[in-house]
């Protein structure tokens, strides 16, 4: 399989000397109700998979985490053997529970099985991209990362990871794992309504590190605004690709990782990224995430 030259909305940014396109897509919602079992339509996420490739896409985000294995037996199922372009960011630091929660697993042992895991189900002798995934469900948490990151970049000295980055972290553990060794990503929750991460988004954009936000449409809620509303009226749009294509134009390290099930919604996701934003729409939007509009 080989990817389309296609022309993606924000172009590329490059994760160390990985050219990835800045439209990337996120491969959680391909596993079953709440992240867990497989897939209702097994077909139909093959389908969106391929579909994010024909598009030109050429990053993709999982975890072993999701299903438990689910989604990556599924990339591998429908992508492998890896077109060169394509590149495939995973994180470690939870597995699911018996209820399908989302419990810390950061000993050096869990990391270490983690790791292998993901090079087993992708198919993979070396994974491009993982990120280290810290706090929990509720969000960042306080605390050292020195033990678990260095298990990590122990493993990228054995040649079985090429890039680190962190995950649901906070700007003291980034600060911290870039003081252990270099990464090029940070995964946080971050959009129009909550822009808790502003300042690490500019310090990361100064250093060459991308910033990925997860739930960048809200999440499991998707985002309510009547500012966001009414500029989407206006641009005859959708809410959702104005959030897009906001993102896209808050900082050119933004990578976007929206994800779906539908290869449809795949291809609307894209278009609706490009929306042409003007500098009055970007103001108007910028007001979404003051204490003066929730």
């Amino acid at each position: 399989m080989s990817t389309n030259t296609v022309s993606l909305p924000g172009g590329t940014w490059s994760l160390g000397e990985l050219t990835v396109t800045r439209f990337g897509y996120g491969a959680m919602q391909l596993a079953g109700p709440g992240v867990m079992g497989p897939p209702a339509d097994r077909d139909g996420a093959i389908a969106v998979l391929r579909k994010a490739v024909d598009l030109g896409i050429t990053h993709i985000d999982t975890a072993d985490a999701y299903g438990p294995h689910v989604t990556n037996e599924l990339i591998r199922e429908a992508l492998h053997p890896y077109p060169p372009s394509l590149h495939i960011v995973t994180k470690v630091g939870a597995h699911r529970d018996a209820h399908g929660g989302w419990s810390p697993a950061r000993r050096p042992e869990d990391l270490r099985r983690a790791v292998h895991d993901n090079l087993e189900t992708l198919g993979l002798e070396r994974l491009d991209v993982v990120n280290l995934r810290l706090g929990d469900a509720t969000g960042p948490q306080p605390g050292s990362l020195a033990e678990a990151f260095g298990t990590l970049v122990e493993l990228q000295q054995q040649g079985l990871i090429r890039h680190l980055g962190v995950s649901n972290a906070t700007f003291e553990q980034v600060a911290e794992a870039q003081a252990i060794a270099p990464i090029v990503c940070v995964q946080n929750m971050y959009n129009l309504a909550h822009r808790h991460d502003d300042p690490l988004i500019d310090e990361l954009a100064g250093h060459g590190i991308a910033y990925v936000p997860f739930f960048p449409l809200g999440g499991f809620s998707p985002l309510q605004s009547s500012t966001l509303s009414a500029v989407a009226d206006r641009l005859g749009t959708t809410p959702m690709s104005v959030a897009l294509a906001w993102l896209l134009h808050r900082s050119p390290n933004i990578l976007l990782i929206p994800g779906t099930s539908s290869p449809a919604h795949l291809a609307e996701n894209v278009a609706g990224a490009a929306t042409p934003l003007s500098r009055d729409d970007l103001t108007e939007l910028d007001k979404i995430g003051s204490p003066h509009e929730r």
